[in-house]
């Protein structure tokens, strides 16, 4: 990117960093995300809106425009030059959510345009334009709110997008609750709700390294009580629960690609939990028997196995007990 220094002729620096500002204020009003409230962001909304620097709000249009126009409007107006490449970085990063978060129209003279046609073009919605020109008047915020009401914004959209992909998760004690999608977590919602039933019966679920926190509430008086502090995230089990019928603290491994309890590990959470008034049961879990093939040399003695696709069954590695914690 270049900066034309000719294009500033006209106007002052500050009076171009005064209008980008004032429209990533907009975008963000508008319901857009942080990457679609930057500066890039920020001159294509005003290019679409022929918005010159030193212009009153009120001139605001819609006019259609490819991005070779937005990207050439930018940089005769804005003495900003985008590389001949950027043109789809604008088209796949603003212009498309901007489509999506109700603010632009796609094709508006020819819905029916192929969409990689050089003549595809973008407008600003007609319904946002009374928006713009309201802008810096005493009407902009009844006309930003009846807006706001007719559309579904981007960042509603990318929030329930996010809370659908969460992994429903039915707690020990009848409560529901959500983890992230992805990652160790599908697993780790199988054992809370197979594995802990069959050989917690009763558990209070402590620490959900999804959470990267304890769980609040009754929670945090059983781990003052027991004497846990949970150390910092990265280092902590993926699932501590409590079995208060033998007083032993289950620390279990979620190992869908990693982290088994072996001996180092084991060691490790010695010394992490070493404070700890209940004794330690260590489980790694893992979601089928393929899975722990590849690990079974590496688990440590003394230590519990057990995977999701046949969860009535437990491996128990050595010791003089079954499902039990040994001291030191």
């Amino acid at each position: 990117m270049e900066r034309y220094a000719p294009g500033y002729d006209d106007f002052d620096g500050r009076s171009v960093s005064d209008l980008l500002e004032r429209t990533e204020d907009l975008l963000a009003a508008l319901g857009m995300d942080k990457e679609r409230c930057n500066e890039r962001s920020a001159m294509t909304f005003l290019a679409l809106a022929d918005m010159c620097p030193g212009a009153d709000w009120t001139t605001a249009t819609n006019e259609m425009y490819t991005t070779r126009q937005i990207m050439d409007w930018i940089r005769d107006q804005m003495g900003v030059d985008y590389a001949p490449n950027t043109r789809e970085t604008i088209r796949r990063f603003t212009l498309h959510q901007f489509m999506a978060g109700g603010l632009v129209q796609f094709n508006a003279d020819d819905p029916n345009r192929p969409v990689n046609s050089l003549r595809s073009n973008y407008r600003v919605v007609p319904p946002l334009l009374p928006v713009i020109r309201g802008i810096d008047t005493p009407e902009y915020p009844n006309l930003l709110e009846t807006f706001l009401s007719g559309i579904k914004t981007w960042n509603q959209q990318v929030a329930e997008e996010r809370k659908m992909a969460r992994v429903p998760v039915r707690m020990p004690d009848g409560t529901d609750m959500t983890l992230s999608a992805g990652g160790q977590n599908v697993l780790i919602k199988k054992m809370i709700e197979e594995f802990c039933p069959r050989f917690v019966p009763g558990g209070v679920v402590l620490y959900i390294d999804d959470t990267d926190k304890a769980l609040g509430g009754v929670v945090d008086d059983v781990l003052r009580v027991l004497g846990i502090e949970i150390p910092e995230h990265g280092k902590a089990p993926d699932l501590i629960v409590w079995d208060r019928e033998n007083n032993w603290v289950f620390m279990m491994e979620a190992c869908s690609t990693h982290g088994p309890v072996d001996v180092m590990r084991k060691q490790e959470l010695r010394t992490l939990f070493g404070g700890t008034k209940a004794p330690a049961v260590f489980v790694s879990c893992f979601p089928d028997r393929a899975v722990m093939g590849r690990y079974l040399a590496d688990l440590a003695w003394e230590t519990e196995a057990w995977c999701a696709d046949a969860p009535d069954h437990m491996i128990h590695l050595d010791g003089a007990r079954f499902l039990g914690p040994y001291e030191d």
